[in-house]
């Protein structure tokens, strides 16, 4: 599912060669729709990446901005094409159209950091837990239940990919220790978590109940970040209901990165965090199976 550069990365950054090239060419969007008889929705659609756009409307962009290098407008239209390519869109029956965003920034994403209060996060789950949470949490009809899960699993290729992106996530002590799937399932899971964290495919540290509250409890949140420095980070939330909301604006996305700096120096990890792991699988032994 992964490539070098995913559709929703090249949208980015088409839109952002596209705004600098009418800014200096000292267009507004108004200017730039009734100069090529378009609506002005169109144009501010295109700049926000809401829709794609295909090279031949791309070209009539260009030379109305003046861009007459022959070599950077092919370089602009083959990003165009490739913004174009579906990604994770067989997913689109199950999952909503931001999440299906999310994806391919993940997909795309040098470094992962993600902060959550009640669950184990999707690129953690194993099998029997993920899907306990779709049925029980999510409520999720069944029939729905095999794709998610087949998205899960395709996301958690990210631990196979050479170089594979940095990966930090701090857990509330809640997420660890809350019997998802009975205590049999739980155990598997904190087991997976033990695994990953020993063979340092990810960074992972929790918050114990000790340390009082903190900035996790307002909410999960994920911090995307990217290997060119032109690509700004994208911000993700999720609520309650399963709503989203991505920001990819520096000023927005800044104090949430802050603090996920602050979460991670108070979170527990390394050699702790796998003997707390040990102890609280210990405790579990007396449930089912």
């Amino acid at each position: 599912m992964a490539g070098a550069v995913e559709p929703a990365i090249q949208r980015r950054r088409l839109r952002t060669e596209l705004r600098r090239a009418r800014q200096s060419a000292g267009l507004t969007q108004r200017d730039a729709a009734q100069s090529l008889d378009w609506s002005p929705s169109k144009v501010i659609r295109i700049e926000s990446g809401a829709v794609g756009i295909t090279p031949v409307d791309l070209r009539a962009l260009l030379t109305l901005y003046g861009v007459a290098d022959k070599e950077r407008t092919e370089q602009l239209v083959e990003m165009a094409r490739s913004s174009r390519r579906p990604g994770w869109s067989s997913y689109r029956s199950v999952l909503s159209r931001e999440f299906l965003l999310y994806l391919d920034y993940e997909s795309s994403a040098a470094a992962i950091r993600q902060a959550e209060p009640l669950l184990v996060p999707g690129l953690l789950q194993i099998e029997e837990y993920a899907r306990a949470i779709l049925l029980q949490a999510y409520q999720t009809e069944p029939s729905g239940v095999d794709q998610r899960w087949e998205v899960r699993e395709e996301r958690q290729e990210l631990f196979e990919r050479d170089p594979r992106p940095e990966m930090t996530f701090v857990l509330d002590e809640a997420a660890l220790r809350r019997w998802v799937g009975g205590a049999g399932v739980m155990r598997r899971q904190l087991a997976h978590l033990r695994s990953l964290a020993e063979s340092g495919a990810a960074d992972i540290r929790y918050l114990p109940f000790r340390i009082g509250a903190h900035q996790c409890m307002r909410g999960p949140f994920t911090v995307l970040e990217f290997q060119d420095a032109d690509d700004d980070d994208v911000l993700y939330l999720e609520n309650a209901r399963g709503d989203v909301f991505q920001r990819d604006d520096p000023e927005f996305t800044a104090p949430y990165k802050e603090t996920f700096i602050e979460l991670q120096d108070i979170a527990v990890g390394g050699t702790e965090f796998i003997g707390a792991l040990d102890q609280m699988i210990g405790e579990m032994s007396g449930g089912d199976r």
